[in-house]
Protein backbone atom coordinates (compact mmCIF):
# COMPACT_ATOMS: atom_id res chain seq x y z
CA UNK A 1 0.00 0.00 0.00
CA UNK A 2 1.32 3.48 -0.91
CA UNK A 3 0.66 6.33 1.52
CA UNK A 4 0.75 10.03 0.65
CA UNK A 5 4.42 10.49 1.58
CA UNK A 6 5.48 7.50 -0.48
CA UNK A 7 3.35 8.79 -3.35
CA UNK A 8 5.05 12.18 -3.17
CA UNK A 9 8.46 10.55 -3.57
CA UNK A 10 7.26 8.22 -6.34
CA UNK A 11 5.47 11.06 -8.16
CA UNK A 12 8.64 13.15 -8.26
CA UNK A 13 10.49 10.17 -9.74
CA UNK A 14 7.73 9.63 -12.30
CA UNK A 15 7.81 13.26 -13.40
CA UNK A 16 11.58 13.07 -13.82
CA UNK A 17 11.15 9.84 -15.80
CA UNK A 18 8.57 11.56 -18.04
CA UNK A 19 10.83 14.52 -18.72
CA UNK A 20 13.86 12.31 -19.40
CA UNK A 21 11.82 10.06 -21.68
CA UNK A 22 10.74 12.98 -23.84
CA UNK A 23 14.20 14.51 -23.83
CA UNK A 24 15.73 11.30 -25.22
CA UNK A 25 12.99 10.31 -27.70
CA UNK A 26 15.15 11.21 -30.68
CA UNK A 27 17.71 8.61 -29.61
CA UNK A 28 15.23 5.76 -29.29
CA UNK A 29 14.40 3.34 -32.10
CA UNK A 30 10.74 4.18 -32.89
CA UNK A 31 9.71 0.61 -33.69
CA UNK A 32 10.56 -2.17 -31.21
CA UNK A 33 12.49 -5.26 -32.29
CA UNK A 34 10.43 -7.86 -30.44
CA UNK A 35 8.28 -10.79 -31.50
CA UNK A 36 4.71 -11.56 -30.40
CA UNK A 37 4.72 -13.12 -26.94
CA UNK A 38 8.07 -11.60 -25.96
CA UNK A 39 6.76 -10.41 -22.59
CA UNK A 40 5.30 -13.61 -21.10
CA UNK A 41 8.65 -15.25 -20.25
CA UNK A 42 9.75 -12.01 -18.58
CA UNK A 43 6.86 -11.83 -16.12
CA UNK A 44 5.73 -14.24 -13.38
CA UNK A 45 2.75 -16.43 -14.19
CA UNK A 46 0.66 -14.79 -11.45
CA UNK A 47 0.46 -11.59 -9.38
CA UNK A 48 2.84 -11.18 -6.43
CA UNK A 49 1.65 -12.34 -2.99
CA UNK A 50 3.56 -9.58 -1.19
CA UNK A 51 3.97 -6.07 -2.60
CA UNK A 52 6.94 -5.05 -4.70
CA UNK A 53 8.56 -1.65 -4.24
CA UNK A 54 7.98 1.25 -6.61
CA UNK A 55 11.65 1.17 -7.61
CA UNK A 56 11.34 -2.52 -8.51
CA UNK A 57 8.30 -1.76 -10.67
CA UNK A 58 10.08 1.09 -12.45
CA UNK A 59 13.11 -1.10 -13.02
CA UNK A 60 10.84 -3.59 -14.77
CA UNK A 61 9.34 -0.76 -16.82
CA UNK A 62 12.81 -0.21 -18.25
CA UNK A 63 13.61 -3.90 -18.64
CA UNK A 64 10.25 -5.26 -19.83
CA UNK A 65 8.00 -2.46 -21.07
CA UNK A 66 10.43 -0.16 -22.87
CA UNK A 67 11.79 -2.84 -25.26
CA UNK A 68 8.24 -3.38 -26.55
CA UNK A 69 7.22 0.26 -26.85
CA UNK A 70 6.46 1.96 -30.14
CA UNK A 71 7.45 5.57 -29.58
CA UNK A 72 4.66 7.45 -31.34
CA UNK A 73 6.05 10.87 -30.47
CA UNK A 74 9.53 10.13 -31.76
CA UNK A 75 10.66 12.48 -34.56
CA UNK A 76 11.58 9.31 -36.47
CA UNK A 77 8.04 7.84 -36.27
CA UNK A 78 6.26 8.35 -39.60
CA UNK A 79 3.47 5.74 -39.51
CA UNK A 80 -0.25 6.49 -39.16
CA UNK A 81 -1.07 9.96 -37.86
CA UNK A 82 0.76 11.83 -35.09
CA UNK A 83 -0.07 11.08 -31.48
CA UNK A 84 -0.60 14.47 -29.89
CA UNK A 85 1.13 15.25 -26.62
CA UNK A 86 1.86 18.25 -24.43
CA UNK A 87 2.77 18.80 -20.83
CA UNK A 88 -0.38 20.88 -20.13
CA UNK A 89 -2.58 18.02 -21.36
CA UNK A 90 -0.56 15.51 -19.34
CA UNK A 91 -1.03 17.63 -16.22
CA UNK A 92 -4.77 17.65 -16.88
CA UNK A 93 -4.72 13.86 -17.24
CA UNK A 94 -3.07 13.62 -13.83
CA UNK A 95 -5.80 15.84 -12.37
CA UNK A 96 -8.52 13.79 -14.07
CA UNK A 97 -7.07 10.63 -12.55
CA UNK A 98 -6.84 12.35 -9.18
CA UNK A 99 -10.51 13.32 -9.17
CA UNK A 100 -11.51 9.83 -10.42
CA UNK A 101 -15.04 11.03 -11.13
CA UNK A 102 -17.33 9.19 -13.54
CA UNK A 103 -19.30 11.95 -15.22
CA UNK A 104 -22.17 10.08 -16.83
CA UNK A 105 -24.79 12.52 -15.49
CA UNK A 106 -24.69 16.12 -14.32
CA UNK A 107 -25.58 14.90 -10.85
CA UNK A 108 -22.66 12.46 -10.75
CA UNK A 109 -20.17 15.36 -11.05
CA UNK A 110 -21.50 18.81 -11.98
CA UNK A 111 -18.08 20.33 -12.75
CA UNK A 112 -17.22 17.45 -15.10
CA UNK A 113 -20.34 18.05 -17.19
CA UNK A 114 -20.38 21.85 -17.10
CA UNK A 115 -16.72 22.30 -18.05
CA UNK A 116 -17.25 20.00 -21.04
CA UNK A 117 -20.28 22.00 -22.20
CA UNK A 118 -18.28 25.24 -22.01
CA UNK A 119 -15.08 23.81 -23.52
CA UNK A 120 -16.97 22.43 -26.51
CA UNK A 121 -18.35 25.94 -27.09
CA UNK A 122 -14.85 27.41 -26.75
CA UNK A 123 -13.51 24.89 -29.23
CA UNK A 124 -16.35 25.39 -31.72
CA UNK A 125 -15.66 29.13 -31.74
CA UNK A 126 -11.93 28.48 -32.10
CA UNK A 127 -12.64 26.47 -35.28
CA UNK A 128 -15.24 28.88 -36.67
CA UNK A 129 -18.08 26.34 -36.57
CA UNK A 130 -21.70 27.47 -37.09
CA UNK A 131 -23.51 28.84 -34.04
CA UNK A 132 -26.13 26.07 -34.21
CA UNK A 133 -23.50 23.73 -32.73
CA UNK A 134 -23.14 25.90 -29.61
CA UNK A 135 -24.97 25.00 -26.42
CA UNK A 136 -24.78 28.66 -25.38
CA UNK A 137 -27.04 29.67 -28.25
CA UNK A 138 -30.80 29.44 -28.33
CA UNK A 139 -31.32 26.19 -30.15
CA UNK A 140 -30.90 22.45 -29.93
CA UNK A 141 -27.18 22.01 -30.64
CA UNK A 142 -24.24 21.10 -28.46
CA UNK A 143 -20.92 19.30 -28.23
CA UNK A 144 -19.58 16.20 -26.51
CA UNK A 145 -16.17 14.55 -26.15
CA UNK A 146 -16.10 11.02 -27.59
CA UNK A 147 -13.26 8.53 -27.28
CA UNK A 148 -12.35 8.57 -30.98
CA UNK A 149 -13.60 9.66 -34.38
CA UNK A 150 -14.61 6.05 -35.00
CA UNK A 151 -16.88 6.23 -31.97
CA UNK A 152 -18.30 9.57 -33.12
CA UNK A 153 -19.04 8.12 -36.57
CA UNK A 154 -20.85 5.15 -35.04
CA UNK A 155 -22.88 7.46 -32.80
CA UNK A 156 -23.85 9.54 -35.86
CA UNK A 157 -24.84 6.49 -37.92
CA UNK A 158 -26.93 5.02 -35.09
CA UNK A 159 -28.63 8.34 -34.35
CA UNK A 160 -29.39 8.90 -38.05
CA UNK A 161 -30.73 5.35 -38.34
CA UNK A 162 -33.06 5.76 -35.36
CA UNK A 163 -34.26 9.15 -36.56
CA UNK A 164 -35.06 7.76 -39.99
CA UNK A 165 -36.82 4.67 -38.64
CA UNK A 166 -39.02 6.85 -36.41
CA UNK A 167 -39.95 8.98 -39.41
CA UNK A 168 -40.77 5.93 -41.51
CA UNK A 169 -42.83 4.45 -38.67
CA UNK A 170 -44.86 7.64 -38.49
CA UNK A 171 -45.47 7.40 -42.24
CA UNK A 172 -46.41 3.70 -41.97
CA UNK A 173 -49.92 3.11 -40.65
CA UNK A 174 -48.93 -0.41 -39.52
CA UNK A 175 -46.07 0.89 -37.35
CA UNK A 176 -43.89 -1.95 -38.62
CA UNK A 177 -40.28 -0.78 -38.99
CA UNK A 178 -38.53 -4.14 -39.35
CA UNK A 179 -38.72 -4.14 -43.14
CA UNK A 180 -37.50 -0.55 -43.29
CA UNK A 181 -34.09 -1.36 -41.80
CA UNK A 182 -33.15 -3.31 -44.90
CA UNK A 183 -33.98 -0.32 -47.10
CA UNK A 184 -31.57 2.08 -45.37
CA UNK A 185 -28.49 3.20 -47.31
CA UNK A 186 -25.44 5.14 -46.09
CA UNK A 187 -22.96 6.89 -48.40
CA UNK A 188 -19.29 7.75 -48.10
CA UNK A 189 -16.19 8.18 -50.22
CA UNK A 190 -14.04 5.23 -51.24
CA UNK A 191 -11.21 7.22 -49.61
CA UNK A 192 -12.93 7.60 -46.24
CA UNK A 193 -11.73 5.91 -43.07
CA UNK A 194 -12.71 2.27 -42.54
CA UNK A 195 -14.60 3.33 -39.40
CA UNK A 196 -17.54 4.29 -41.64
CA UNK A 197 -17.80 0.75 -42.98
CA UNK A 198 -17.45 -0.61 -39.46
CA UNK A 199 -20.20 1.69 -38.19
CA UNK A 200 -22.63 0.55 -40.88
CA UNK A 201 -21.82 -3.10 -40.18
CA UNK A 202 -22.56 -2.64 -36.50
CA UNK A 203 -25.73 -0.74 -37.39
CA UNK A 204 -26.80 -3.48 -39.83
CA UNK A 205 -27.33 -1.11 -42.76
CA UNK A 206 -25.90 -1.11 -46.26
CA UNK A 207 -23.11 1.22 -47.31
CA UNK A 208 -22.33 2.63 -50.74
CA UNK A 209 -18.69 3.55 -51.19
CA UNK A 210 -18.64 6.23 -53.87
CA UNK A 211 -15.84 7.04 -56.37
CA UNK A 212 -13.76 10.19 -56.10
CA UNK A 213 -12.35 12.70 -58.59
CA UNK A 214 -8.73 13.10 -59.68
CA UNK A 215 -7.95 14.92 -56.42
CA UNK A 216 -9.37 12.00 -54.39
CA UNK A 217 -12.40 14.06 -53.32
CA UNK A 218 -16.07 13.06 -53.26
CA UNK A 219 -18.16 15.43 -55.39
CA UNK A 220 -21.77 16.51 -55.06
CA UNK A 221 -22.76 15.15 -58.47
CA UNK A 222 -21.65 11.65 -57.46
CA UNK A 223 -23.70 11.81 -54.26
CA UNK A 224 -26.71 13.17 -56.15
CA UNK A 225 -26.60 10.38 -58.73
CA UNK A 226 -26.33 7.66 -56.07
CA UNK A 227 -29.19 9.03 -53.99
CA UNK A 228 -31.52 9.45 -56.96
CA UNK A 229 -30.82 5.92 -58.18
CA UNK A 230 -31.48 4.40 -54.76
CA UNK A 231 -34.70 6.37 -54.36
CA UNK A 232 -35.87 5.00 -57.71
CA UNK A 233 -35.06 1.51 -56.46
CA UNK A 234 -37.25 1.98 -53.38
CA UNK A 235 -34.38 2.36 -50.94
CA UNK A 236 -34.06 4.97 -48.17
CA UNK A 237 -30.90 7.11 -48.13
CA UNK A 238 -30.37 8.15 -44.49
CA UNK A 239 -26.80 9.43 -43.98
CA UNK A 240 -23.84 10.80 -45.93
CA UNK A 241 -20.45 10.76 -44.21
CA UNK A 242 -18.14 13.35 -45.77
CA UNK A 243 -14.43 13.53 -44.96
CA UNK A 244 -12.31 16.64 -44.58
CA UNK A 245 -8.77 15.29 -44.67
CA UNK A 246 -8.88 11.64 -45.75
CA UNK A 247 -6.53 9.07 -44.25
CA UNK A 248 -4.62 8.11 -47.44
CA UNK A 249 -3.89 11.58 -48.88
CA UNK A 250 -5.56 14.23 -46.67
CA UNK A 251 -8.03 14.93 -49.48
CA UNK A 252 -11.13 17.04 -48.84
CA UNK A 253 -14.56 16.00 -50.05
CA UNK A 254 -16.37 18.92 -51.66
CA UNK A 255 -18.55 19.74 -48.68
CA UNK A 256 -20.23 22.71 -50.35
CA UNK A 257 -21.42 20.60 -53.28
CA UNK A 258 -22.55 17.76 -51.03
CA UNK A 259 -24.41 20.21 -48.80
CA UNK A 260 -26.16 21.71 -51.83
CA UNK A 261 -27.33 18.26 -52.90
CA UNK A 262 -28.59 17.37 -49.43
CA UNK A 263 -30.46 20.65 -49.11
CA UNK A 264 -33.03 18.99 -51.39
CA UNK A 265 -33.11 15.93 -49.10
CA UNK A 266 -33.59 17.38 -45.59
CA UNK A 267 -34.20 13.97 -44.03
CA UNK A 268 -30.69 12.71 -44.87
CA UNK A 269 -28.17 13.18 -42.08
CA UNK A 270 -24.84 14.80 -43.03
CA UNK A 271 -21.90 13.74 -40.85
CA UNK A 272 -18.55 15.47 -41.37
CA UNK A 273 -15.39 13.67 -40.26
CA UNK A 274 -12.37 15.97 -39.96
CA UNK A 275 -10.45 13.73 -37.56
CA UNK A 276 -6.96 14.91 -38.50
CA UNK A 277 -7.42 18.12 -40.49
CA UNK A 278 -10.00 19.69 -38.19
CA UNK A 279 -7.29 21.18 -35.98
CA UNK A 280 -6.14 23.33 -38.92
CA UNK A 281 -9.43 25.27 -38.80
CA UNK A 282 -8.00 27.08 -35.79
CA UNK A 283 -6.21 29.07 -38.52
CA UNK A 284 -8.69 31.09 -40.56
CA UNK A 285 -6.68 30.73 -43.78
CA UNK A 286 -7.46 26.99 -43.85
CA UNK A 287 -11.24 27.23 -43.48
CA UNK A 288 -12.00 27.25 -47.20
CA UNK A 289 -12.67 23.51 -47.18
CA UNK A 290 -15.18 24.03 -44.36
CA UNK A 291 -17.68 25.79 -46.65
CA UNK A 292 -20.99 23.96 -46.52
CA UNK A 293 -20.67 22.99 -42.85
CA UNK A 294 -23.88 24.94 -42.14
CA UNK A 295 -25.87 21.97 -43.53
CA UNK A 296 -24.12 19.37 -41.31
CA UNK A 297 -26.03 17.47 -38.65
CA UNK A 298 -22.80 16.43 -36.94
CA UNK A 299 -19.12 17.32 -37.08
CA UNK A 300 -16.16 15.62 -35.45
CA UNK A 301 -12.40 16.05 -35.18
CA UNK A 302 -9.64 14.72 -32.94
CA UNK A 303 -7.78 17.25 -30.79
CA UNK A 304 -5.67 14.24 -29.80
CA UNK A 305 -4.22 14.09 -33.32
CA UNK A 306 -2.85 17.59 -33.87
CA UNK A 307 -3.99 20.00 -31.18
CA UNK A 308 -1.52 19.11 -28.41
CA UNK A 309 -4.17 17.18 -26.46
CA UNK A 310 -3.27 13.68 -25.28
CA UNK A 311 -5.41 10.71 -26.32
CA UNK A 312 -8.34 10.25 -25.85
CA UNK A 313 -10.25 13.35 -26.85
CA UNK A 314 -12.51 13.41 -29.93
CA UNK A 315 -14.71 16.49 -30.24
CA UNK A 316 -18.19 15.94 -31.69
CA UNK A 317 -20.96 18.46 -32.25
CA UNK A 318 -24.57 17.83 -33.28
CA UNK A 319 -27.20 20.18 -34.63
CA UNK A 320 -30.00 18.59 -32.62
CA UNK A 321 -28.94 16.91 -29.37
CA UNK A 322 -32.34 15.26 -29.00
CA UNK A 323 -31.40 13.02 -31.95
CA UNK A 324 -28.72 11.47 -29.73
CA UNK A 325 -30.89 11.34 -26.62
CA UNK A 326 -33.75 9.72 -28.52
CA UNK A 327 -31.39 7.08 -29.91
CA UNK A 328 -29.50 6.18 -26.72
CA UNK A 329 -31.78 7.10 -23.82
CA UNK A 330 -32.19 4.36 -21.24
CA UNK A 331 -33.36 5.86 -17.96
CA UNK A 332 -33.18 3.54 -14.92
CA UNK A 333 -34.32 5.11 -11.67
CA UNK A 334 -30.87 5.11 -10.08
CA UNK A 335 -29.56 7.50 -12.77
CA UNK A 336 -32.43 10.00 -12.65
CA UNK A 337 -32.15 13.43 -11.04
CA UNK A 338 -34.24 16.60 -10.92
CA UNK A 339 -31.99 18.59 -13.30
CA UNK A 340 -31.89 16.11 -16.17
CA UNK A 341 -34.19 18.09 -18.48
CA UNK A 342 -32.08 21.25 -18.17
CA UNK A 343 -30.20 22.08 -21.38
CA UNK A 344 -27.28 23.59 -19.48
CA UNK A 345 -26.91 20.36 -17.49
CA UNK A 346 -26.91 17.57 -20.11
CA UNK A 347 -26.51 13.94 -19.16
CA UNK A 348 -23.75 12.86 -21.50
CA UNK A 349 -24.62 9.20 -20.99
CA UNK A 350 -27.32 9.83 -23.60
CA UNK A 351 -24.81 11.19 -26.12
CA UNK A 352 -22.39 8.26 -26.30
CA UNK A 353 -22.06 4.48 -26.37
CA UNK A 354 -20.59 3.76 -22.91
CA UNK A 355 -22.18 4.88 -19.66
CA UNK A 356 -19.03 5.93 -17.79
CA UNK A 357 -16.77 8.76 -18.90
CA UNK A 358 -13.61 10.49 -17.68
CA UNK A 359 -13.10 14.18 -16.96
CA UNK A 360 -11.60 14.70 -20.43
CA UNK A 361 -12.54 18.35 -20.81
CA UNK A 362 -9.78 19.25 -18.36
CA UNK A 363 -7.29 18.54 -21.16
CA UNK A 364 -8.99 21.00 -23.48
CA UNK A 365 -9.20 23.61 -20.73
CA UNK A 366 -5.52 23.33 -19.81
CA UNK A 367 -4.30 23.31 -23.42
CA UNK A 368 -6.45 26.20 -24.61
CA UNK A 369 -5.53 28.29 -21.57
CA UNK A 370 -1.80 27.51 -21.41
CA UNK A 371 -1.23 27.84 -25.18
CA UNK A 372 -3.93 30.31 -26.12
CA UNK A 373 -5.34 30.70 -29.61
CA UNK A 374 -2.11 32.26 -30.87
CA UNK A 375 0.04 29.43 -29.51
CA UNK A 376 -2.16 26.78 -31.12
CA UNK A 377 -2.13 28.65 -34.43
CA UNK A 378 1.67 28.88 -34.33
CA UNK A 379 1.87 25.12 -33.72
CA UNK A 380 -0.38 24.31 -36.70
CA UNK A 381 1.34 26.76 -39.04
CA UNK A 382 4.78 25.47 -38.07
CA UNK A 383 3.73 21.88 -38.78
CA UNK A 384 2.32 22.82 -42.18
CA UNK A 385 5.51 24.74 -42.95
CA UNK A 386 7.60 21.69 -42.09
CA UNK A 387 5.54 19.61 -44.53
CA UNK A 388 6.14 22.13 -47.32
CA UNK A 389 9.86 22.12 -46.53
CA UNK A 390 9.95 18.34 -46.63
CA UNK A 391 8.11 18.36 -49.96
CA UNK A 392 10.86 20.53 -51.44
CA UNK A 393 13.53 18.14 -50.18
CA UNK A 394 11.73 15.16 -51.71
CA UNK A 395 11.26 16.88 -55.07
CA UNK A 396 15.00 17.65 -55.16
CA UNK A 397 15.84 13.94 -54.79
CA UNK A 398 15.40 12.00 -58.06
CA UNK A 399 14.89 8.71 -56.23
CA UNK A 400 11.47 9.79 -54.91
CA UNK A 401 8.26 11.34 -56.17
CA UNK A 402 5.42 13.17 -54.45
CA UNK A 403 2.26 11.25 -55.36
CA UNK A 404 -0.53 13.50 -54.01
CA UNK A 405 -1.00 17.19 -53.33
CA UNK A 406 0.75 18.13 -50.09
CA UNK A 407 -2.02 19.16 -47.75
CA UNK A 408 -1.76 20.24 -44.13
CA UNK A 409 1.05 18.23 -42.54
CA UNK A 410 0.88 15.17 -44.79
CA UNK A 411 3.38 14.42 -47.55
CA UNK A 412 2.72 11.27 -49.60
CA UNK A 413 5.89 10.01 -51.32
CA UNK A 414 6.96 6.95 -53.29
CA UNK A 415 10.29 5.39 -54.05
CA UNK A 416 10.69 5.33 -57.86
CA UNK A 417 13.07 2.37 -58.11
CA UNK A 418 12.91 -1.14 -56.74
CA UNK A 419 13.63 -1.32 -53.02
Amino acid sequence: RMDSNEFRIAAHKMIEHTINYNATLRDKRPKPEVEPGYMRPLLPSSAPVTPDSFDEVMADVQKIIMPGMTHWNSPHFHAYYPSSFSYPALLADVLSGTFACIGFTWQSSPACTELEVIMMDWLAKLLGLPSHFLSSEEGTGGGVIQGSASEATLVAVLAAKERTLRRLANDDSTGNTDHNVHKLVAYTSEQSHCCVERATRISNVRLRSLPVDDKFALRGSTVKEAIEQDLKDGLVPFIVSATLGTTPTCAFDNLQEISDVLSKHPDIWLHVDAAYAGSAYICEEHRGTLKGIERADSFDFNPHKWMLVNFDCSAMWVRNTSDLVDAFNVDPIFLRHKHQMNKSAPDYRHWQLPLGRRFRSLKLWFVMRLYGQQGLQEHIRRQIGLAKGFEELVRSDQRFEVVAPVTMGLVCIRLKVTD
